[in-house]
């Protein structure tokens, strides 16, 4: 078996739909399953119909109706009558994401946010497998929420490896097509849980560790993995081949082309992930796999936007110790805060975090009861591995570096822009 991923931007137009199908005719449409991402923007349209919803806003209906609108556009491109079963699908899934929103009594967020963005997931994944199977390949449609068990934890969930690999092998076997959701899974009360934001990467991994893929392939617009993100750094180079252990160093650091979490599960049983373009499906691509670090070895940018850098000092100077750390280690996970980079001295402690749970604030509240806080909201992130002094010189120059880090492969810069 392998498995294919194809991320929102290889589906976010008919003729995006129609070039997957030109991929997996390509590649072959048996003993393969495909994970398969919300449609564009889908996911960001959903939440915006989250935050109408829980802001009681009025615009409500028309956000909803303008995502079945998106979708409708899609689907009068790709079917010839309007009777087709896509529609039937698609008209199906809107109803019940309506009807959940019409029910719900919960004010939980999180739990809120993952029984309606799963919509896009659904939804994407019914419209492909109509028409690939409107063009001759034949293929089962799977429901991804009732394969991949999670615990309760909503918009991060972790996977129970047993009941999810029981579950995958007795529903997919090989010399077939199987289409299924990334990102999306459920709890043992069988409510919708998400692995995390982009966490179809992930869903790929899952199934290929769970079947004993051959190989893992996620599908993109760009040619492979580069050395930085060319949207940001400008004469960025593809990697060819990339080990799996620098794949998770770069991954940790903010890399967005492979998700974190993706490669634990590949490297316990050595299977190649490879990061392919969509728009030229015989180029080599970039290989993820036991191997040297990178090739060629080059410096490699991330950057990570819109970060919080706290730092934290005892109110009566005194040293800054275990116990403090433990204390504020102990509330980051109370209030879903991820930490990207730490630095100490003997009486403070500084942390650039990840606000995207947006309980930056209440923290800093409770934390000003027994230390001493400053902070700057907005900051950005740079990382180099395997820097040299032109790439330093590179990222530093004209920024307010408010601070610096430095370790054997990796420098990183917190900056104001």
């Amino acid at each position: 078996m392998q498995v294919f991923k194809f991320g929102g931007a290889s589906v976010k137009d008919a003729e995006g739909v129609q070039n997957v199908a030109r991929v997996m005719q390509l590649m072959g449409a048996v003993d393969k399953v495909m994970v398969v991402s919300a449609m564009g923007k889908t996911t960001n349209a959903l939440e915006h119909i989250i935050d109408l919803y829980f802001a009681k806003d009025k615009n409500l209906s028309i956000a909803i109706t303008e995502l079945k609108a998106y979708h409708i556009a899609i689907l009068d491109k790709l079917f010839d009558i309007k009777t087709h079963p896509a529609y039937t699908k698609l008209h199906f899934f809107m109803d019940e994401l309506e009807g959940f929103l019409d029910r719900n009594k919960s004010p939980n967020y999180d739990y809120v946010y993952d029984q309606v963005v799963c919509y896009g997931e659904l939804i994407s994944t019914s419209l492909v497998s109509q028409y690939l199977k409107s063009v001759g390949m034949r293929n089962t449609w799977l429901d991804c929420r009732t394969l991949i068990d999670t615990d309760g934890t909503y918009r991060d969930a972790k996977v129970n490896w047993t009941s999810t690999q029981t579950k995958i092998k007795a529903h997919i076997d090989k010399d077939e097509l199987f289409i299924t959701q990334g990102f999306i899974g459920s709890d043992e009360n069988n409510f919708t849980t998400t692995l995390g934001r982009e966490g179809s990467d992930y869903t790929a991994a899952i199934f290929a560790y769970c079947l004993d893929a051959e190989n893992v392939s996620i599908w993109k617009d760009v040619p492979g993995v580069l050395n930085g993100d060319p949207n940001v750094f400008k004469n960025t180079v593809l990697l060819n081949k990339i080990s799996y252990e620098e794949a998770i160093e770069l991954a940790f650091y903010g890399a967005s082309v492979i998700h974190p979490k993706t490669l634990q599960p590949l490297q316990q049983k050595e299977i190649p992930l490879f990061v392919k373009s969509f728009y030229n499906p015989n180029d080599a691509g970039t290989a993820v796999q036991k191997a040297n670090l990178i090739e060629p070895l080059v410096p490699c940018y991330i950057v990570k936007k819109d970060l919080v850098l706290l730092s934290l000092s005892a109110l009566d100077f005194s040293f800054f110790v275990e116990e403090n750390m433990s204390e504020i280690f102990a509330l980051f996970h109370k209030y879903q805060i991820k930490v990207d980079l730490i630095q100490n001295s003997a009486i403070s402690f500084s942390v650039c975090v990840d606000n995207k749970f947006k309980n930056i604030d209440k923290l800093i509240e409770f934390l000003k009861a027994k230390f001493k806080v400053t902070y700057n909201k907005g900051v950005s992130l740079y990382t180099i591995r395997h820097f040299d002094e032109e790439a330093i010189q590179r990222i530093q120059k004209d920024k307010d570096v408010l601070l610096k880090q430095t370790t054997r492969e990796t420098i990183q810069f917190v900056v104001n822009e």
